[in-house]
């Protein structure tokens, strides 16, 4: 294929995790049984939020959009990984490729926001818990939210655009599971300048910003904590955030470890290898790690469970 505007490109094709046939039926195994489990474990805490009324609150809510973000951010990736390996088809279309990267983007965001409004949301209920709920009110959660998706839409529409006007070559191979804007934008044969400018700047800002956040809120919890006179008193402090800062170090931690996986070795296959870590594990992860250590949320899944 002759380069040319990208409008003109057809497909992609998606090489996966790995080539060899006998390995294909192992993964499809393994991503449907990770991919069930994640559907589940986050549909499981939506619904017992929404039928316990004792669990309307700010935490609750963002966790239960958190539930939310994980299920689509899963299904922009494993449902098409899925379907290739069942078909024993690679390609992707060009359009549907963009979608991809658009909703992976975006859910990759609307992740890393909430985490960080979660944080806050801790900060105050420990630093502030006698005007906890005037500040956190449902205007202001609503707000957060929705600020949240506004920016991770603008976000993921701007790289969106930006991979439009690249031209492509004739090597259409991307060596992932899906299409990661990285990938796509190395197998342009145009200019890809500001785009890897873009790519850097957002990750400066949209990663690095909304981690220091997270920083920053634990850092006053803890010196809140630390100031709690009995023993107790700082256990139970802590366990209210204990479940959130799980999460959040597996979400960045994972994620970490495929930049520094993918740096170090310059291989795309590691770190499509690794990428499963923060794409399908971590979502999977969420729902059993706020569930084991939560008593509010065990009992209100016993209580949906029971009906």
């Amino acid at each position: 294929m002759e380069p040319g505007n990208g409008t003109q490109i057809s497909e992609f094709v998606l090489l996966g995790l790995s080539q060899a046939l006998e390995l294909q039926p192992l993964i499809f195994g393994f991503f449907l049984s990770m991919y069930l489990i994640t559907v589940l474990g986050n549909l499981l805490i939506i619904l017992a939020i929404s039928s316990d009324s004792h669990l309307y609150t700010p935490m609750y809510f963002f966790l239960s959009n958190l539930s939310l973000v994980d299920i689509c951010f899963t299904s922009t990736t494993v449902p098409k990984m899925l379907c290739n390996i069942q078909t024993q088809s690679k390609e992707i279309t060009y359009e549907g490729c963009i979608t991809q990267m658009y909703f992976f983007i975006l859910f990759a965001g609307l992740d890393e926001f909430i985490l960080t409004v979660m944080a806050y949301d801790r900060f105050i209920a420990i630093c502030h818990p006698l005007h906890y709920m005037v500040i956190m009110n449902p205007r202001l959660c609503g707000l957060l939210v929705l600020v949240s998706w506004i920016m991770s839409v603008l976000h993921s529409l701007l790289h969106s655009l930006m991979v439009l006007r690249l031209s492509f070559c004739s090597d259409l191979e991307i060596p992932h599971f899906f299409c990661e804007v990285n990938q796509m934008v190395q197998l342009a044969c145009s200019d890809t300048y500001l785009n890897n400018i873009l790519m850097y700047s957002s990750a400066g800002l949209l990663a690095v910003g909304p981690f220091a956040g997270i920083l920053y809120s634990y850092s006053k919890i803890l010196f809140s904590i630390w100031g709690i006179p009995s023993a107790q008193g700082k256990y139970k402090a802590f366990s209210t955030c204990a479940s959130h800062l799980s999460v959040v170090s597996l979400f960045y931690g994972t994620s970490l470890g495929v930049y520094l996986s993918s740096t170090a070795t310059h291989s795309a296959h590691s770190s499509a290898t690794a990428s499963v870590m923060y794409t399908v594990v971590t979502p999977m992860l969420n729902p059993f790690i706020y569930s084991l250590r939560n008593k509010d949320i065990k009992g209100s899944l016993k209580r949906f469970l029971g009906r």
